[in-house]
């Protein structure tokens, strides 16, 4: 069984050691002992603290933004103002704003780690973004099931104007390829641009019917 020690299981509970303290003096959460008195935490004592956390703090409504690099800096800015309009006009306080300048097919994003940390720890009531996308390029459905579990909802601003399937598919595949083009060539050489060009055009001429069929054997 693995034992915490008061300062690793404030950390990631998400509370300060004199809360811990606090709690176990008023027999909220009692801490094991030590033969020489020092407190540890089980993870059983991780769960029940979350109940206690959540019934004494109030969820937070936090905003979330991203976009793909660094030249897109004022986009991002437009994005934040657009999701502050949005929480406004809804009547929602807003309690934190969380961004990221990175590609929605990278999971290790700063402040999307920090997000999705909240959420596991019960901290958050809902997350606002503008389109799924700004989340996570795939497996969005997969995060609003988990982040539904920890009662965290997830708000998409944008849902009316969802891409068409094809065009969304589309879209997938050109992060695919500018993904793993950037990884091989690097972010802006000429082969990497070239090639999403590329991918690109031969998606625009399939959606268009100008793809050639192959020649029937003989």
């Amino acid at each position: 069984m693995k034992l915490y020690t008061i300062s690793e299981f404030a950390e990631k509970l998400g509370v300060s050691v004199s809360t811990l303290r606090a709690w176990d003096k008023e027999g909220k959460l009692v801490a094991l002992r030590t033969p020489t008195n020092k407190r540890r935490y089980t993870e059983e004592m991780l769960y029940r603290a979350l109940g206690i956390k959540n019934r004494q703090e109030p969820k937070k409504i936090v905003l979330y933004a991203r976009v793909s690099s660094a030249g897109q800096k004022p986009d991002l800015e437009n994005q934040l103002e657009y999701l502050k309009d949005f929480a406004a006009g809804r009547g929602l306080t807003v309690d934190e704003i969380l961004a990221d300048v990175g590609s929605a097919l990278n999971y290790k994003r700063k402040n999307f780690l920090k997000l999705c940390g909240m959420v596991t720890r019960g901290e958050i009531k809902t997350v606002i973004v503008a389109h799924k996308d700004r989340l996570v390029r795939f497996g969005f459905e997969f995060f609003e099931d988990l982040f539904a579990k920890f009662g965290c909802e997830i708000l998409v601003v944008n849902k009316a104007e969802d891409m068409s399937p094809a065009r969304e598919l589309t879209e997938d595949l050109i992060s695919i390829v500018q993904h793993f083009a950037a990884r091989l060539y690097g972010q802006r050489t000429y082969k990497a641009r070239k090639l999403t060009r590329t991918v690109r055009e031969a998606l625009k001429d399939a959606a268009d019917g100008k793809t050639e069929e192959p020649a029937a054997e003989q």
